[in-house]
């Protein structure tokens, strides 16, 4: 089995769609965590007025599928229309055990 894949980073909405992102994003927790191959979903946001996600997944299948999920693409393909930024994001494989997967 390989090791789990994290992916992470900032988003910074433009002032007037914070509101959109906000909801768009806490309306992803509860049917990504479900997904199959979902270990960890997390939404945070910061004093700042960004956002941060934390995301693992079991495997590169897992979160392609994810990223398919009508509401979820919808977003990714206009972010230009919430962000002023494009995100700063990060993919990596986990070097840590993830605890579900035995670690």
């Amino acid at each position: 089995m390989h090791p789990p894949l994290s992916l992470y980073g900032f988003l910074r909405p433009k002032p007037e769609r914070v509101d959109d992102v906000r909801a768009l994003l806490t309306s992803l927790v509860a049917p990504t965590r479900q997904e199959e191959g979902n270990l960890d979903y997390h939404v945070h946001e910061h004093e700042d007025g960004r956002f941060f996600l934390y995301e693992v997944w079991r495997s590169q299948e897992d979160l392609d599928l994810h990223n398919q999920f009508p509401p979820l693409r919808a977003f990714l393909d206009h972010l230009d229309d919430y962000l002023v930024a494009a995100p700063e994001g990060y993919f990596n494989t986990m070097t840590s055990p993830h605890p579900s997967l035995g670690g």
